[in-house]
């Protein structure tokens, strides 16, 4: 007979624009691949990433299955009511979801809340079977252990680097702004030897799309002795080049650092967020520290490893005297490449409970909570000094003159490890990226922030709005580029 036919669809954002080409990346999120691979042999799976093509209503699936973040709920639940008008059943799941289930749920026919390994196996066979229920909840904390492998045979085309997994789950840091800060849950890993065997289940790729990974962690070295054991590991592979995401303390643990070196790391996000060590302790990122990272980065390009740092604005320490001097504080701490937004206090996160306690939200809708918007009344400084020094930021750092320079200093920074031949392999990757990385970040500038009159927020349809602390009310749309399990 015929198997059934299962759609998952990852949710990415909606910008006013079809598949707005700043806004893709080179690797695809792991959560609709990551579930495809759980999924068992009782349908038949397709996996649909809303980041690089549309999502198809006329899809003959029978059940539909929606992976979002937050600020995508609104537009989640337009999607879960459009396909479920035309008869199909959708299910739905997320961070967002596992937070907020009873929100989420007036939605869908049925939500997962928490993580999908264990349990969603169960929640296919009843969908099948006819006899869905309306919420299966996993355990707290399940076990990372024998999960089966992400299913990069359905990663659309796009994508340059289809080969994504994750080591562990969760991150021992409590920064107030922080998603994971919601309800806490406890840093985990995986087994070494099952992220192994997903870096290497990749036989049916193109040879050239076999090369390269990314390593999706919050925070890799969240248990330090677990990631050098990875590190090891997967030196052993010979990747031409692996992205990985890690916080910043652990650049002072050498060995750390050249274990990153002889895996081929070729690009690390760093959360950064401020060079105001008042703004960095307002919201308990005590981790890092300013005065080091000047010296962190250096050894990181020496080696051949970009770094591409989140940085925040409208943090509460900042002040405009500090916007003042920023861009030359940059410059002088020789990050490569920022990913800039304004700071957010998300719904349901210590610093979002602080700032509504004290009765300074100043915009309650969730499509806003992207970082393009000031949705909080800010302690030191107005709405037009934020969105000015963010604009001023976004076309200094972003300017033509600046991406060269840097490029020129970090190219004179390489030393040669290796062979010569791969000595020019790693300058050629190391090039690409920085300048991928760039000129998508100069091309959302100019689109998202530089487009707009001095000091006014970007435009986003005004539909949904926080309720109160554990309600939601449906209406509107929400961007941003982040995925997390299922």
């Amino acid at each position: 007979m015929k198997k059934p036919r299962l759609l998952i669809i990852v949710l990415f954002q909606n910008l006013g624009e079809e598949n707005p080409w700043y806004a893709q990346s080179p690797a695809p999120p792991l959560p609709g691949i990551l579930l495809a691979g759980m999924t068992p042999d009782i349908v038949e799976v397709q996996v649909l990433h809303e980041m690089v093509r549309p999502i198809d209503y006329a899809t003959d699936a029978e059940f539909i299955a929606i992976s979002f973040m937050d600020y995508l709920a609104p537009h989640a639940y337009e999607v879960a009511a459009r396909f479920r008008a035309l008869g199909k059943v959708v299910v739905g799941g997320g961070k967002f979801a596992s937070t907020f289930p009873d929100e989420v749920s007036l939605h869908f026919d049925s939500i997962l809340v928490g993580e999908a390994q264990g349990i969603w196996p169960e929640m296919v066979r009843d969908m099948v079977a006819g006899t869905l229920k309306p919420r299966y909840t996993a355990g707290p904390a399940p076990s990372l252990e024998d999960i089966p492998p992400p299913r990069y045979d359905l990663v659309e085309s796009k994508y340059e680097v289809p080969v994504v997994t994750e080591t562990s789950r969760g991150c021992p840091h409590p920064c107030t702004y922080c998603q994971l800060n919601i309800r806490r849950m406890p840093y985990r890993t995986r087994p070494v030897e099952d992220v192994i065997r997903d870096l290497t289940n990749s036989s049916g790729l193109p040879w050239h799309k076999r090369k390269m990974a990314m390593i999706l962690d919050n925070n890799l070295g969240g248990d330090m002795a677990h990631a050098k054991a990875v590190l090891r590991e997967v030196a052993k592979l010979k990747f031409w080049a692996v992205g990985v995401q890690f916080s910043i303390e652990c650049l002072r643990d050498r060995e750390f650092v050249e274990l990153l070196s002889k895996a081929r790391a070729r690009m690390a996000f760093i959360g950064l967020e401020s060079l105001n060590e008042k703004s960095l302790q307002g919201v308990r990122k005590n981790q890092n520290k300013v005065e080091e990272f000047k010296e962190v980065f250096n050894e990181l390009h020496k080696r051949g490893i970009l770094t591409f740092a989140g940085y925040m604005f409208a943090l509460e320490g900042d002040t405009r005297e500090y916007y003042e001097t920023l861009c030359e504080k940059l410059d002088e701490v020789g990050v490569a490449v920022i990913l800039p937004s304004i700071a957010i206090p998300l719904y349901g996160t210590p610093w979002h409970r602080q700032v509504a306690a004290e009765g300074r939200l100043t915009d309650t809708n969730l499509a806003h909570y992207e970082g393009d918007h000031l949705v909080f009344r800010h302690p030191h400084l107005t709405e037009e000094q934020v969105h000015n020094a963010y604009r001023h930021v976004n076309q200094e750092f972003f300017s033509w003159r600046s991406i060269l320079r840097r490029w020129l200093r970090l190219i004179r920074m390489q030393r040669v490890q290796e062979s010569v031949p791969q000595f020019l392999l790693k300058v050629l990757l190391f090039t690409g990226i920085y300048f991928k990385l760039s000129v998508f970040q100069k091309h959302h500038a100019e689109v998202r922030v530089l487009s707009r009159a001095p000091g006014m927020p970007t435009i986003a349809k005004p539909r949904m709005r926080i309720a109160e602390e554990t309600r939601i009310a449906l209406d509107g749309e929400g961007t941003f580029a982040g995925q997390r399990l299922f």
